[in-house]
C-alpha cells in the first residue's frame, strides 16, 4: 500500500522545480482556475518556507508559508486534482505545524483562489473564518499623464527613518504600533527595500518593495499618512516608484488590494495596474 511521503523543499533544486511547475501545469488543465505554487517566492534562498508531499514518486500536493508578523502564518498550497480528499493537505499542514509551533506561531491564514470550492471547504473544515477578499494586481500599461504633479523625492528607508515608518503604517492602516514594530520586525530581509515619501523635507509616506527575484518586484505597505491624504501625494510616489523600479530592470511589477478599497483600486490602475486574479482569506487558530 502506497504512503505519502512529506519533505522540505530545497530551494535550488531543479528536481523539484521541475516537478512543482509540472503540478501547477496538471492543475491547469484539471481545474477551472489557475492555482499558483508562488514559486518565487519558494526557490530562493530564505524564501517563504516549503513542503512537497510525494506519493509513488509523483508529486501529489506542496504546501508553502511565511510568518508575518511573529504570530500568523500564512499558508498557500496546492493539491493534485486526483489527490485531493485523499489527506494530502492535512498530511502537509501536519508537519508544517510541526515547524511553526517553535517560532511562536499560533494563528493560520489560508489563501484559496476565487472559485475554487474545495479548498474553502478545507479552510471551514479546519474551524477557519472568511477574513477578506484581495485582488492580485500587475503592472500592464504605461502610467497616464497627470498634468499636476506634486513635487516629491523617495529615499531609501534608514534606521532613524523605524519610528515614522512605525507610526505612518499604523495610522494608515489601523494597527497598534506594537503590531506594526514586531512586523517590521519580522519582515526586514535583504530582499525587502523601504521607501520614504518627502515633500518639503517632511516625511509624508512610505513603500515596501520586495524583490522576489532579478526582474520580478512586489510592492506593499504602501501608504500616506492621514493628515496628507487627498493631495495626490499616493499617485505621485506610486508614479515615482514604478519609473525607478523600471530603471532598475524589474519587468513584472505587482502589488494587491482589498477588494473593497476601491478608492485604491483606482489609483492602482491610474498607474497601469490591472486585475490578473482574485484570493480569497480564511484566518484561524493553529
Amino acid at each position: 500500500m502506497s504512503t505519502y511521503q512529506v519533505v522540505p523543499m530545497i530551494y535550488d533544486s531543479k528536481e523539484q522545480i521541475e516537478a512543482i511547475i509540472l503540478l501547477e501545469q496538471q492543475c491547469k488543465q484539471l481545474d477551472s482556475v489557475h492555482l499558483k505554487a508562488d514559486l518565487d517566492h519558494i526557490s530562493k534562498k530564505d524564501g517563504d518556507h516549503a513542503l512537497l508531499c510525494y506519493r509513488d514518486g509523483d508529486l501529489a500536493g506542496l504546501l508553502s508559508w511565511y510568518p508575518s508578523d511573529g504570530v500568523t502564518g500564512n499558508i498557500n498550497a496546492i493539491v493534485h486534482p486526483h489527490y485531493r480528499r485523499q489527506g494530502v493537505f492535512r498530511s502537509l499542514l501536519k508537519r508544517a505545524i510541526l515547524d511553526m509551533k517553535p517560532q511562536g506561531i499560533n494563528q493560520l491564514s489560508y489563501r484559496v483562489p476565487q472559485g475554487l470550492s474545495p479548498g474553502v471547504h478545507t479552510a471551514v473544515s479546519l474551524g477557519a473564518s472568511y477574513d477578506r477578499a484581495e485582488y492580485s494586481m500587475q503592472l500592464v500599461n504605461e502610467v497616464l499623464p497627470m498634468v499636476e504633479l506634486p513635487e516629491l523625492t523617495l529615499s531609501v528607508a534608514e534606521i532613524k527613518d523605524m519610528e515614522f515608518m512605525i507610526t505612518c503604517s499604523s495610522q494608515a492602516f489601523g494597527e497598534s504600533e506594537d503590531w506594526t514594530r514586531e512586523y517590521f520586525m519580522q519582515t526586514n530581509e535583504p530582499s525587502r527595500v523601504t521607501y520614504i515619501t518627502w515633500q518639503e523635507q517632511q516625511p509624508v509616506g512610505m513603500v515596501r518593495v520586495n524583490a522576489v527575484n532579478a526582474t520580478t518586484a512586489f510592492i506593499h505597505n504602501f501608504c500616506i499618512l492621514p493628515a496628507y491624504q487627498g493631495r495626490k501625494l499616493g499617485r505621485a510616489t506610486l508614479s515615482s516608484l514604478v519609473n525607478l523600479l523600471r530603471k532598475q530592470h524589474y519587468t513584472d511589477i505587482r502589488l494587491s488590494v482589498v477588494t473593497e478599497n476601491e478608492r485604491a483600486l483606482n489609483l492602482y490602475r491610474s498607474v497601469g495596474f490591472e486585475v490578473n486574479s482574485e484570493y480569497h482569506y480564511f484566518s484561524g487558530n493553529l
